[in-house]
């Protein structure tokens, strides 16, 4: 092996030398990308003399590839470039202190703050004036005067807390995401062949020159041009806007562009372009250059600046359809995609709304009183020395007003949501959930219905042939080869070996005594497994007829349901082998091999009579059957285009059962979902009887229940009018009832699925999760609220168009998900609980305080550590409790269930009645209980007292204590079940306490605190206590005879749902937070929209900032509906048109022709 490449290397690089580069330059390589069919064809066979000696001049094999030397690889990386394009730079972490800091009530502050600062060390001429009232208490403390400057510091401090704290946050969300993005990109990989064997490459390993396999589901890595094809069909959608798939073959169209997907087929392409110099890569590069414009515009679009909004796959609509749509969606409000978001956006608002109003009456009413009393009651004249002093106290009357604002503000939520999410994300990926979309979690423990499939999800995916009819005869296990005619044997052989997808193969174990390991699809390598069991060799017969003599090949598609490969007989005329399901397969069939393996006739009634004895058994055992035929062709070269014509007449060889068991995990999985009370479809495209037989062993249909099983012929007939629509109403009476969809196409998963989201049926709307594999399932995944495709089996297709990718294909996994979903529901409500008990009772207590003694309670400086604690750490310590199995014991919320439901109402309202009538209590009668001094009615800059440093310390301690309350929103009674489990949530509850003594001891001046004793430390832990003994009388009370409590927080009504479910942008604000500067390249590639004006002007060469304004000026808004998780993208430039720079596509429609990435 050494030895060729020792001598290729140096003549490698004299030709090198004397050529430049390889035979072609990267722009030469550009060039030919942008054209298209014929004129493509031309240019390749007189600039290249034909694909094959293309590949030679990029010195690649076409037949073995290339040889894998790495310096050879390193060389074409450099000349050719990288399969990868330079993500955007993320945010550093100075940026995201910047971003932090434009938080309005923060600004308020800081403004407060510093005019608090500038006046403490402006010593105004009347200061010692008596009629200035009274400024400093005695003369003793003077010198805390000049200590004034230390609260408008103390706040400036806190603040810059807050920032780095939210900042960080920030940063580490950031990069979390990066790297699921980056794991993601990794699972990418791609079948190549070097030196002449198979390899799966990750994405971004593939270089110009490679030989790629590509096969039906893909999504193409790079551009490149076809070397071998069989019926090969591309949906060029997502670069050409055109839903139609295009047909691709040497003679026609060999041409192959990065970023569409392989509907049909499979074949071969030598990889000509990748990377920034790829059709796709191209378009990013533009996009590079005009991101100074794109910039206004986003700010101009009122976007988030700066946030890099993922582009996403497209739906197709027609031009004309697509204008109204826009027209519309500019028209109607934005809907709220996830939805937790929306409640709790609505929720945010309705407290920060009723937070202004409270901070405003108390600056109102503590100015007002001030006023009435030095100039009204005491009858004082406004004299200008004094006037720095009265600033002075009006300002600490405004930083007041904003202190209750702060805290009455819980700018906290995000932060919670994010944090669940993220820790739940993390989490998820060891339960082999990856997470693309982030609502997706949440989204998950709203589910009431699961839409799955069978292969793969519910069985193991590990198929073997395990009873075959060959003959006349049923054989219930393998039959040896003796018993078999070799003419039939022959033919069976045959009839697999070559009749199935080269790239199926069965290879050895990988541990001693292990199964053989299957590559490829399954179904081929359980024929390929019968085959190896009949002590024969599939290799030697491929190897006799390979890849390249296939004559033709009709590859397996969701209509046909077959697949047929035609050979040429060496004496003349072509024989076609046929596979597909039996039913189908069957009646094409006119003969019959019988034992002697000659042929006789085949009529219906012995089909129907094979239907009975043998199919209908087989699959009642769960076994999917499937025929193998033939038909011979001696007169001269058929139409193979007219495939009903070539696919008739065929002599069945043998049927076979293949067993796929259960998975002994899903059953018990199953049952765990009944009592959670979701309900579990099976969708299959498997024969019925093998499906009710599969759905029994799950126990997804239990015998003695009211359910159906339908094929999906029968479903179609009886959901659908006289004009073939479906009507909501039919599908209303059927899908409750629905178990099974056996003999499914993927358009009527599509229907069910759509159909079960829109019904208004029942008490509350359906939140469907469906699960998909096959290209096909791309509109069922998009459509669901939550898609999962297969990690093992998907197609990049499926991968795409889902919410999370299961890595082991299990549908336990699902169940997981659910489990973490519903769980960031409860951490969330946790958090609610938790923080709207603190709001209520600080602003109370800083309003009531301050209209009665002039003064906070609680200070500035104070109020933003209990805002710190309550918001960061505890959203930290409450959002990161782990799920337990009880989570699955009780109903799905469903999407109009409100955030606060009445028993969370009562306890936040029952806290707050202790907690404020212990404040209270202290506030106007501490100081007799303890025998201290008042610290009530304090002058500007007095020193702290121990009074108002009790009531300080109280508030915090009771807040702990109510933290541990918190962790238990349905009443139950033991609050410190599993608190050992959560880590985290002990670190902070400790973390915090051990801040607050430090506060409290040595905090002084800038806490407005002072040292306390032991005695009041031991009854401050006492009250702080007494919230736990209050939690339980609390959930004593019935929540039913709390009638008045109002729940808060709820969903959208079904009549808005309905009423705007039509061509509206979805937001996704959790997602849209953390995709800053993320355009992701690898998932880009076939997510990007066409504007027809943008390819006219590549032709003409027109600029392409004029372009860019023209649209704006003609299109408002570019709106994309993605159901899985999305974003709007406003300004066309970010949803750009990839297409060949000069393809020639021509449209009858203008406007925004966007394209569809899965029929």
């Amino acid at each position: 092996m050494t030895n060729p490449t020792e001598h290729t290397l140096p003549a490698n690089s004299i030709l090198e030398s004397r050529e430049g580069e390889f035979g072609c330059t990267v722009m030469d390589l550009r060039k030919l990308m942008e054209l298209r069919s014929s004129d493509a064809i031309d240019h390749i066979n007189i600039h290249y003399g034909g694909v094959t000696s293309l590949c030679s001049r990029l010195k690649t094999n076409p037949v073995e590839g290339l040889s894998g030397n790495p310096a050879d690889l390193e060389k074409r990386k450099q000349v050719f470039g990288q399969n990868l394009i330079p993500p955007k730079k993320p945010k550093t972490f100075l940026e995201l202190v910047w971003e932090a800091l434009q938080d309005v009530t923060l600004i308020i502050l800081e403004i407060a703050a510093i005019i608090s600062l500038v006046l403490s060390f402006y010593r105004p001429p009347g200061g010692e004036n008596e009629q200035c009232g009274l400024a400093v208490s005695s003369p003793e403390d003077e010198g805390e005067a000049e200590a004034g400057w230390i609260e408008g510091a103390a706040i400036l401090f806190s603040v810059i807390i807050v920032v780095l704290v939210t900042a960080f946050n920030d940063w580490s969300k950031e990069k979390q995401f990066r790297g699921l993005q980056n794991r993601i990109e990794k699972e990418q990989k791609f079948s190549v062949i070097r030196n002449g064997h198979i390899i799966q490459l990750p994405v971004a390993e593939i270089v110009v020159g490679d030989i790629a396999q590509i096969k039906y589901g893909d999504l193409l890595p790079a551009d490149g041009i076809l070397i071998q094809g069989n019926d090969l069909k591309i949906d060029e959608s997502s670069l050409t806007g055109e839903s139609d798939h295009v047909k691709k073959s040497l003679e026609r169209d060999p041409m192959l562009l990065s970023g569409t997907h392989v509907m049909e087929g499979s074949g071969r392409m030598v990889v000509t372009a990748v990377g920034i110099n790829s059709q796709t890569g191209i378009i990013f590069t533009l996009l590079g250059a005009s991101e100074g414009e794109e910039e206004e515009k986003k700010k101009k679009a009122k976007t988030q600046d700066g946030v890099a909004l993922e582009i996403q796959p497209l739906n197709s609509q027609e031009g004309i359809d697509s204008e109204e749509k826009e027209k519309k969606a500019a028209k109607l409000p934005k809907k709220e995609k996830s939805v937790l978001q929306g409640k709790l956006t609505r929720l945010a608002v309705q407290i920060g709304k009723a937070g202004l109003i409270m901070s405003a009456i108390t600056v109102l009413i503590l100015i007002l009183y001030f006023v009435i009393d030095n100039f009204a009651i005491q009858r004082r004249p406004w004299l200008a020395e004094c006037t720095p002093i009265y600033v002075q106290y009006f300002v600490k009357f405004f930083i007041i007003g904003v202190t209750v604002l702060v805290v009455a503000v819980p700018e906290g939520l995000p932060l919670a949501v994010t944090i669940s999410l993220a820790y739940s994300v993390k989490k998820m990926m060891k339960d082999n959930n990856l997470v693309r979309h982030l609502d997706a979690c949440e989204t998950m423990g709203n589910a009431t219905a699961i839409c799955s499939d069978k292969t793969g999800t519910l069985t193991m995916n590990r198929m073997s042939v395990v009873q075959a009819y060959i003959g006349d005869t049923h054989y219930h296990q393998i039959p040896s080869p003796d018993d078999l005619v070799p003419k039939v044997l022959d033919l069976i052989v045959n009839g697999i070996s070559i009749n199935s997808a080269y790239t199926s193969k069965i290879l050895p174990p990988e541990k001693e005594g292990g199964l053989p390991r299957q590559v490829g699809n399954k179904t081929e390598c359980a024929l390929l497994g019968f085959v190896s069991d009949l002590k024969q060799d599939y290799h030697a017969v491929r190897s006799e007829v390979p890849e390249e003599k296939l004559y033709k090949v009709y590859t397996f598609n969701s209509v046909r349901k077959s697949m047929s490969t035609v050979i040429a007989k060496p004496g003349g005329g072509y024989r076609m082998y046929s596979k597909g399901a039996s039913e189908i397969i069957l009646r094409k069939c006119n003969r019959i091999l019988d034992k002697n393996g000659e042929a006789m006739p085949f009529k219906n009634k012995d089909r129907d009579e094979m239907v009975r004895t043998v199919i209908e058994p087989m699959a009642c055992e769960g076994l999917r059957t499937l025929c193998i035929a033939y038909r011979d062709f001696n007169d001269g070269e058929p139409p193979w285009d007219n495939e009903s014509e070539i696919l008739t007449e065929l002599t069945c060889i043998a049927v076979v059962g293949i067993e796929d068991p259960v998975r002994p995990e899903v059953p018990d999985a199953i049952a765990k979902c009944k009592r959670a009370g979701i309900t579990v479809r099976m969708v299959t495209g498997d024969n019925i009887n093998t499906a009710r037989a599969i759905a029994t062993k799950c126990g997804i249909v239990t015998p003695g229940d009211d359910f159906l099983c339908l094929e999906g012929k029968e479903f179609n007939r009886l959901i659908r009018n006289e004009k073939g629509e479906v009507e909501q109403e039919k599908l209303d009476e059927i899908w409750p009832k629905l178990r099974v969809l056996a003999r499914s196409s993927p358009t009527d998963k599509h229907t069910l699925v759509k159909g079960i989201i829109d019904s208004t049926v029942g008490d509350q709307r359906q939140v469907v999760a469906v699960t998909g594999d096959g290209t096909n399932d791309g509109p069922a995944l998009k459509k669901a609220d939550v898609g999962f495709a297969m990690g093992i089996a998907g197609t990049d297709v499926a991968k795409e168009a889902s919410d999370i990718i299961l890595t082991d294909d299990n549908f336990t996994s699902i169940v997981k998900a659910v489990m973490w979903g519903r769980n960031v529901y409860d951490s969330i409500s946790k958090f609610l609980q938790f923080q709207l008990t603190v709001n209520v009772v600080a602003v109370i207590v800083a309003f009531t305080g301050a209209c009665i003694t002039q003064d906070s309670p609680l200070k500035a400086v104070q109020m933003l550590w209990v805002n710190l604690i309550m918001d960061t750490f505890a959203s930290l310590a409450l959002a990161t409790e782990p799920p337990t199995d009880s989570l699955l014991k009780r109903r799905p919320y469903g999407r109009n269930k409100p955030l606060i439901s009445r028993t969370m109402m009562k306890n936040i309202l029952g806290h707050a009645v202790y907690q404020l009538t212990v404040i209270f209590f202290l506030v106007f009668a501490g100081e007799k209980f303890f025998d201290i001094d008042s610290g009530r009615r304090a002058p500007l800059h007095s020193p702290p007292s121990q009074h108002y440093t009790i009531i300080f310390n109280t508030f915090v301690l009771m807040q702990l204590f109510n933290e541990i309350n918190s962790r238990k929103i349905h009443g139950e009674r033991n609050v410190f079940s599993g608190i050992f489990h959560n880590l985290i949530f002990c670190s902070v509850v400790l973390g915090t306490f051990i801040g607050q003594i430090i506060i409290v001891e040595f905090g002084g001046k800038p806490f407005s605190c002072t040292k306390l004793t032991l005695s009041q430390w031991f009854w401050c832990l006492f009250i702080g206590f007494g919230e736990l003994l209050w939690g339980q009388v609390i959930s004593t009370i019935p929540t039913q005879s709390l009638k008045f409590l109002k729940e808060a927080g709820h969903g959208t009504t079904k009549e808005e749902i309905t009423k705007d479910a039509e061509g509206l942008d979805e937001i996704d604000h959790a997602e849209m937070e953390l995709r800053r500067g993320q355009i992701l390249w690898f998932r880009g590639l076939n997510r990007i929209q066409t504007q027809i004006d943008v390819i006219n002007t590549f032709q003409t060469g027109a600029s392409f900032k004029g372009v860019l304004r023209r649209q704006t000026m003609g299109q408002h808004l570019d709106v994309k509906h993605v159901p899985s998780s999305s974003y709007v993208t406003v300004a066309p430039v970010k949803s750009p048109p990839t297409t060949s720079v000069a393809a020639a596509v021509s449209s009858p429609t203008l406007g925004n022709q966007s394209g569809q990435s899965v029929p």
